[in-house]
């Protein structure tokens, strides 16, 4: 599997022969020239997850690619002329490549501020992106794209959940609200469990993992 971080919280996933997109937000760049996707998964509506100014020309870009994402977001969606199919926690599907949904709400900002839906996506049983939620699944997870600052999240949150879910590699997204994501990257490479490789990748090129 071969993983490109396009910025924040979208990666940009290659195996066997697809190419999935996931998260292309307000935050990233790079994914607007972007061909030949199987599919563009987005986990909520909110602005850094789903730019609704470039999602257009992604999606026209590439015909082919299903569009993915949870119901209140494919209402925005369609509401800007994009045919997108909803899923819900405990869904699967293929796109390419086996995706299973998992998850429903947001994390909490604050208790005034009203949960939107979240879903996380688990690809070809290796790679979880979660989006803004912290589930845990049921089963072992071998790459987790795990977020790292963000207003819903303390460190020990983000920490807790690098033990629960406990991956082979976990690779940092969700950073770009830091001015210095090294910070916080060094809090997970300390706290980590034993045996989780803490792997920072970029735009440079894909990183096999």
């Amino acid at each position: 599997m071969l993983l490109t971080k396009l910025g924040h919280a979208c990666l940009l996933v290659e195996a066997g022969g697809a190419r999935i997109l996931v998260d292309p937000g307000t935050f990233s760049s790079g994914f607007e020239q972007l061909t030949g996707l199987s599919a563009i998964l987005i986990t909520h509506l909110h602005a850094d997850h789903l730019d609704t100014d470039r999602i257009g020309e992604l999606v026209a870009a590439n015909p082919q690619a299903q569009v993915v994402t949870e119901a209140q977001a494919g209402q925005v969606l369609t509401g800007l002329g994009v045919a997108v199919r909803t899923v819900a926690a405990g869904d699967t599907l293929d796109v390419g490549l086996q995706v299973r949904v998992l998850g429903s709400r947001h994390a909490e900002i604050h208790p005034d501020i009203p949960r939107v839906a979240n879903v996380g996506f688990l690809i070809e049983g290796r790679l979880l992106h979660p989006g803004d939620a912290l589930t845990v699944p049921d089963e072992p997870v071998d790459v987790l794209a795990l977020p790292m600052v963000a207003p819903w999240m303390a460190v020990r949150d983000m920490v807790d959940y690098l033990r629960a879910v406990r991956p082979r590699v976990a690779v940092p997204i969700h950073d770009a609200l830091a001015a210095d994501p090294r910070l916080y990257h060094r809090f997970a490479q300390q706290l980590a469990p034993p045996g989780v490789e803490f792997s920072p990748i970029d735009a440079a090129g894909p990183t096999a993992l």
